[in-house]
């Protein structure tokens, strides 16, 4: 018995092939052009400002500055890289009172300290608690985990510009031995083993790494009724310089380095990930995108799918439980799984944009519940 669908003419077959490579060029299309042709080349630097920056971060060394910059922390924990061979540092964006989170976190997705054999190092970074009280159980925490540093600036999100400064300060004082640096919102999922294997494997020099989900060409805030405006004055380009999306990326040391020795000389109130990108971009650095990032964006959960990503945004404690459940249990996808994962996840979370689909989707469970 013949099948239905072998039945069909070949303009009939074309028009079905024709119709799934444009749903994957519309789905992939974006991150392969952007994965392997828009990665930035080995830098020839003529710019006699950016071979100083990146002179100066060289030739840093915080060795005698150590006591004065201690006094900028309320927590220093200076001895939290001592005598460790550190290959990824991760440096956790998180606020006083997110205790029970930061708790969640440990118990997840930073519960686990190696790649292979490969040291990683996982720390908190905290502003001033709102409250004595708070800030008591920060101390407590402190003590109790070892793992927080805490900065003497007002916890705001105003103040991630200043904060992510005192962040590579820490680095580059307290911390010089470590290979490469992931900064990471609270709320961010992030998979060491896919994101270790990836830096272990790298192909390309060590050096000037800045990897993460990258922003071309994004516009300045223009309008003067909007709270992230600004003004010409304060940034006088057209488009913001290419920055990784600051939910989570990772620089190798050097560029720890060289981020913290331009940042003396930027003072654009910028969003935080932004300054990041114009001191790199100082220092003759360009980001490396990689769409295994998620950037800003929640990746809807899949399990084959959260075994091939680095990182997704905006996910919650219960789920953080759940993905950590299943990376545990290590599932074993085949090639074909770890695909239809991906167009899976993909799919579901470009759709999340449209609310009316997001709202569908809602009345269906509801209705069948």
């Amino acid at each position: 018995m013949q099948l239905p669908c072998c039945k069909l003419r070949t303009h009939q077959w074309c028009f079905l092939l024709f119709n799934v490579l444009l749903f994957h060029a519309l789905l992939f299309g974006a991150d392969f052009v952007e994965e392997y042709l828009l990665q930035p080349f080995q830098g020839t630097y003529t710019d006699v400002k950016v071979l100083e920056v990146r002179e100066r971060a060289r030739k840093l060394d915080m060795t005698t500055a150590r006591g004065n910059i201690t006094q900028q922390y309320a927590i220093s924990n200076p001895e939290a890289c001592s005598g460790k061979d550190i290959f990824l540092l991760v440096l956790v964006f998180s606020v006083p009172d997110s205790a029970d989170h930061r708790e969640t976190i440990r118990r997840t997705w930073a519960n686990r300290t190696h790649v292979k054999e490969f040291l990683i190092r996982t720390l908190f970074v905290l502003g001033s608690a709102p409250s004595l009280s708070t800030q008591d159980t920060v101390l407590r925490e402190a003590e109790l985990h070892g793992d927080i540093v805490q900065g003497r600036l007002i916890e705001s999100p105003n103040n991630l510009t200043p904060k992510t400064i005192l962040a590579m300060q820490w680095v580059v004082t307290y911390c010089p031995i470590a290979r490469f640096i992931l900064q990471a919102n609270e709320t961010a999922f992030v998979n060491f083993a896919t994101l270790g294997d990836y830096l272990l494997t790298l192909r390309r020099h060590k050096e000037d790494l800045y990897v993460g989900r990258v922003v071309h060409q994004e516009m300045p805030d223009r309008d003067p009724s909007s709270p992230h405006f600004l003004s010409l004055n304060q940034y006088p380009d057209k488009y913001f310089p290419d920055y990784c999306a600051g939910s989570a990326f990772v620089l190798s040391q050097d560029v720890a380095r060289k981020v913290f020795v331009a940042s003396a000389g930027v003072h654009s109130p910028v969003p935080y990930d932004v300054f990041v990108g114009l001191c790199a971009r100082k220092a003759g650095v360009a980001p490396t995108h990689s769409a295994r990032f998620s950037g800003g964006r929640h990746i809807r959960y899949n399990a084959c799918c959260y075994q091939f990503i680095f990182s997704s945004a905006d996910v919650g404690d219960d789920q953080l439980a759940s993905i950590w459940q299943d990376l545990r249990d290590e599932k074993s996808c085949s090639l074909l799984e770890t695909y239809y994962g991906l167009v899976a996840c993909k799919a579901l979370t470009y759709l999340d944009k449209f609310s009316f689909f997001s709202t569908g989707i809602i009345r269906d469970a509801d209705s069948h519940g």
